[in-house]
């Protein structure tokens, strides 16, 4: 048996709707599971949702600072080697400018 499309639309959008009802009711319970934990440890925004300078470093692994490589003499701009390379070495031997 086959079936039609006219009922297939019917099928979709019956379960398109409950989707969106299963959505509803899982995300209202998540809020409400939400208020009761930070109700009951007593939680602010800022527990919750850092922001700022800490928030960054404790949740990504800090980045360490590379030395530089290069140096222009002409100004002491220096260039670690990472990236695009800056207008005074493009092009060069970079073997003039490496720092020893």
């Amino acid at each position: 048996m086959t079936t039609s499309y006219k009922d297939l639309l019917q099928q979709r959008e019956a379960l398109e709707k409950a989707i969106a009802d299963a959505r509803h009711r899982e995300v209202a319970d998540a809020v409400r599971q939400t208020r009761e934990l930070v109700a009951e440890y007593g939680l602010t925004v800022q527990d919750v949702f850092p922001s700022g300078r800490s928030a960054k470093a404790a949740g990504s692994k800090a980045s360490a600072k590379v030395a530089p490589k290069y140096r222009d003499p002409a100004t002491g701009q220096t260039w670690t080697g990472r990236g695009k390379a800056p207008k005074w070495i493009e092009g060069k031997d970079r073997a003039a400018f490496t720092i020893a």
